[in-house]
């Protein structure tokens, strides 16, 4: 009888090593957001996802909602909600 042991390879090393060195306090999540390059980094994928964002809302709103003064105002109010996220995350990234 032959057995055979399979060896896992994967993403499973990437979430061990995160699990392993992740930040524990806030000094270290202080300290790993302290370079430009990481907050930088950061808000360029805050504004990616923002406007991915946008666009998928987008698109639900004006398929479902009909009347324009109700697609108008749902327009409106998203586009004014991910405004305000966006500025909230870069005023907690860049501000002191």
């Amino acid at each position: 009888m032959v057995t055979y042991q399979k060896n896992v390879v994967g993403a499973r090393y990437g979430l061990a090593d995160w699990l392993l060195h992740r930040p524990a306090t806030f000094r270290d999540w202080q300290a790993m957001f302290a370079g430009g390059f990481v907050r930088l980094a950061t808000v360029l994928f805050v504004a990616a996802l923002c406007y991915h964002a946008w666009i998928g809302v987008r698109d639900i709103v004006m398929d479902y909602l009909k009347p324009v003064s109700v697609r108008l105002t749902a327009l409106f109010l998203v586009a004014f909600f991910l405004i305000a996220c966006f500025a909230w995350s870069v005023a907690i990234l860049w501000g002191r």
